[in-house]
């Protein structure tokens, strides 16, 4: 399993923007093939930082999804939105306490 986040900072008059647009297509990349959880996280006090987190199968298949239409579709969309530029890392779980 491999663990995706992604830390995006927006210009402020864009957030709602982003926001729509992310409501709009989130069933499409939850459902896309590979990807098996989905969240959004929003900074607690800088309200223009948001983060994905997404678990995704294995590095294939999270490769496929940013070779996919869909990918490169919701990319173009966000990318004029940003303010900084985003970051990214992928990630395995080593240890989880109940």
């Amino acid at each position: 399993m491999l663990i995706r986040v992604v830390r995006m900072t927006f210009r402020e008059n864009a957030v709602e923007e982003f926001l729509s647009n992310f409501h709009a297509i989130k069933e499409k990349i939850r459902g896309f093939r590979g990807c098996h959880h989905l969240e959004l996280w929003q900074d607690e006090n800088q309200k223009n930082i948001f983060m994905t987190f997404s678990h995704w199968e294995n590095e294939e298949a999270l490769d496929q999804y940013r070779d996919s239409e869909l990918f490169k579709s919701v990319w173009g969309a966000t990318k004029p939105l940003f303010s900084e530029k985003p970051i990214a890392f992928s990630s395995k779980k080593i240890l989880e306490l109940p």
